[in-house]
């Protein structure tokens, strides 16, 4: 609820402190008098986009602060939560524009964007007009009002809900089939590169072996001769044949030589053991020489074989049996890959049938309650002088999403028969200021959080048709704040509040004020309404009947 609202230095505003109290609150004035100023105002403090120039000439800046009342649960609080601001029970917005157009807004006294500013003033305040943009003649806004006036919000969370799996589902499928359309494109590849690999089958270490051995072939017939006649040479003709004739002949003699040979004896028997595993080493060795050429070939087609397809795979040849592992997993992936596609094919079918369902009856409770709706809305016509009227909630099929499938607009035709549209092309502008006002009464349920401000909304009508409007308005107030800036007698007459917008000229400067009304100047201002610049006795009489209605 709007409590108050301080203006400084405002297009023909100098200083300007207003309090406003709950119920219907009506601003009347003569054309130019400025009441159109008091909303640029507080459509300036609220972040919307308006005049480009609005400091008052003369002045460094303009400033304007408003004051609102949040009670427990009203969803500014959440707004204020998510931005890191302050909150409470009291909500100040402060916000000024310098007179080279910078703009700086602040909330509780810290500073803050002009999209929290636009965030905020959607939970505070409604403005409803012939040129209103942003409530009732945006087309935008007539799905979510309906959907309000349903109580559809278990369905559209059921709706979301399975929109939001539906879209996790479609997402799972798309991985997946993008991961199997990777692989499968390599199938051909992967399919070929395992079998050569499993046919190769190298192994770690392989490759070393292979080249030693292979070198070793190639130079054994250089070395053999040379460890052969080695091999002679330790042999009995040789060095063992020697070692051994001199060992017998101190063995022999030692008997005699007091113990002096028995470590020439000993070292000699050792010498011994060692020459015979040098001579085992050297046969292994002449052995180990002993080759069939064709092994030799083997031997190197297979070493060849196995660094080319180390070469063709980018890989050292010790790792080509973990690289074949890699690729037969891959190739596992494509087969699990189908299975898993036909799983998530099952899941986007089921998670569709969810949706469809769940969207199938909001859809249905959207159709039974815009009838209730077009309905209410032509109850409330009649007394407003246009019971030919007809209003109509159109919903027709849109493209599926979060808020289910339809789209709605709110329709009229302002006579039977005649071709219905959009209600800011078909009706005139007395016309569509009563299709506002039926509207938002049939749409205003409980809802007392916002302040709703009524523009000129009584325009071109009078009489008993401008106290029909009165009343509702009256009516749409109560519990809550409504502000009505108005020409006419008979709605200003249903005010609990009344404040006149009038203008001076000081100093040669014209300048606009608001004053609260008394009741004594409530009936000279009504009466004024009433008869013009001149005030009769007879308007006087008008006046206070119509107080009194």
């Amino acid at each position: 609820m709007l409590r108050a609202l301080d203006i400084r230095d405002m297009l023909i505003i100098d200083r300007l402190e207003l309090t406003f109290q709950p119920g219907l609150n009506a601003l009347t004035g003569e054309t130019g008098a400025g009441k159109s100023i008091l909303l640029d105002s507080l459509g300036f403090v609220l972040g919307w986009r308006g005049r480009a120039e609005l400091v008052r000439q003369g002045a460094a800046q303009g400033e304007v602060v408003a004051e609102f009342e949040l009670p427990e649960g009203h969803p500014a609080h959440a707004i204020l939560t998510e931005a890191g601001l302050p909150g409470g029970s009291e909500l100040i917005l402060r916000r000024v524009n310098t007179a080279e157009g910078r703009k700086t807004a602040w909330v509780n006294d810290r500073r803050c964007s002009g999209e929290v500013l636009r965030a905020l003033s959607e939970t505070l305040v409604e403005l409803h007009g012939q040129h209103d943009d942003r409530g009732l003649l945006n087309p935008r806004g007539h799905r979510g009002m309906l959907d309000a006036y349903a109580g559809a919000e278990p369905q559209l969370a059921a709706v979301r809900a399975a929109w939001t799996e539906m879209a996790r589902a479609r997402k799972a499928l798309a991985e997946t089939e993008a991961a199997v359309a990777a692989v499968r494109s390599e199938e051909e590849f992967l399919r070929h590169s395992v079998a050569e690999l499993d046919k190769l089958d190298p192994q770690p270490g392989e490759d070393a072996e292979l080249d030693a051995r292979r070198r070793m072939m190639q130079g054994a017939e250089r070395i053999r001769d040379d460890v052969a006649r080695a091999f002679a040479m330790l042999g009995g003709d040789g060095a063992e044949g020697a070692m051994a004739d001199a060992l017998r002949w101190l063995e022999g003699v030692a008997d005699r030589a007091e113990g002096q040979l028995d470590e020439p004896i000993a070292a000699l028997g050792r010498a011994l053991i060692e020459l015979g595993e040098a001579q085992d080493g050297v046969t292994a060795c002449l052995e180990a020489l002993d080759f069939n050429p064709a092994e030799l070939e083997q031997t190197e087609e297979r070493l060849f074989a196995i660094r080319a397809l180390a070469r063709k795979h980018d890989v050292a040849p010790d790792d080509l049996s973990c690289y074949a592992d890699t690729l037969r997993a891959r190739l596992g992936q494509l087969e699990a890959g189908d299975a898993d596609l036909a799983d998530r094919r099952v899941a986007v079918q089921a998670a569709q049938a969810t949706y469809n369902a769940a969207a199938e009856a909001l859809s249905a409770l959207r159709r039974e309650a815009a009838g209730q709706l077009d309905a209410a809305v032509m109850a409330e016509l009649a007394p407003l002088k246009m019971e030919r009227a007809v209003f109509q909630t159109q919903i027709t099929p849109a493209d599926p999403g979060p808020e289910g499938q339809d789209a709605v607009a709110f329709t009229v035709a302002t006579n039977p028969g005649a071709p219905s549209g959009p209600l800011n092309k078909i009706a005139s502008g007395g016309e569509l200021s009563r299709f506002l006002l039926a509207l938002k009464v049939c749409l205003s349920g409980d809802d007392s959080t916002r302040t709703m401000i009524f523009d000129e909304i009584d325009r071109g009508v009078g009489g008993a048709t401008a106290d029909a409007v009165g009343r509702r308005l009256a009516a749409l107030a109560q519990g809550g704040q409504v502000l009505v800036v108005t020409h006419s007698p008979q709605v200003a007459a249903r005010a609990a509040h009344h404040w006149r917008v009038q203008k001076h000229v000081t100093d040669g400067q014209t300048l606009s004020t608001v004053l609260p009304l008394s009741e004594p100047d409530r009936i000279d201002e009504i009466a004024r309404m009433v008869s013009g610049d001149v005030i009769t006795d007879e308007a006087r009489a008008a006046a206070r009947s119509l107080l009194k209605a």
